[in-house]
């Protein structure tokens, strides 16, 4: 095939691509992820059903193909990580810690603790992050385990939210600075009695 050709068909595949999804779209949101996840249960967290991928590139890979945007953050919300695991399992082994309590889920990627939380007796429970994916990841998920949490958008860590006797943060130290930001802010929910 001759390498004009080649292009001829690279160009027609592109204008047959499917529309950008958009992610203010809570119809395609909810559908891009039940058609590149599965339900599965966390193994340190039988207990819970999420929608999970099972290898981290082909969703990341999918994610920028259907944004049709490059250099995308990873789909941390697609993802049971091991801090969020040890978490949710310490919170179901030791419901007294938030029984009957507000609970604020920082960077709830996919909504594992906030929903344990739940489970375990918490009051109420908000699962914040500042990913709409995540977002939309932990009300599926959430409606899977037959619990209610409230989410937001909004980066509680620069605008913080007042009320939460419980703060839970699973896998937000990966990087110094954000690090830095999550214990200053953690700190002072403590010192006001959180």
């Amino acid at each position: 095939m001759s390498i004009d050709r080649a292009d001829d068909l690279k160009s027609d595949r592109g204008s047959r691509q499917a529309p950008a999804l958009d992610i203010n779209n809570t119809t395609q949101v909810t559908s891009f992820i039940r058609a590149n996840t599965k339900v599965l249960s966390p193994p340190l967290v039988p207990e819970v059903s999420l929608y999970l991928a099972e290898e981290s590139f082909p969703i990341w890979q999918k994610t920028e193909e259907d944004l049709q945007s490059e250099n995308i953050a990873p789909p941390f919300w697609a993802f049971a990580w091991a801090g969020g695991q040890a978490l949710a399992r310490y919170l179901l082994d030791h419901r007294e810690v938030v029984a009957g309590k507000p609970v604020l889920d920082i960077g709830t990627g996919s909504g594992l603790t906030a929903i344990a939380a739940m489970l375990a007796g918490a009051d109420a429970a908000l699962a914040s992050d500042i990913d709409r994916l995540s977002i939309a990841a932990a009300k599926l998920n959430a409606d899977l385990n037959d619990v209610q949490i409230e989410t937001t958008l909004q980066n509680v860590l620069r605008k913080p939210v007042s009320g939460y006797d419980v703060i839970i943060v699973g896998d937000l130290f990966y990087e110094r600075a954000l690090a830095a930001c999550v214990l200053r802010f953690c700190k002072s929910q403590k010192a006001q009695g959180a």
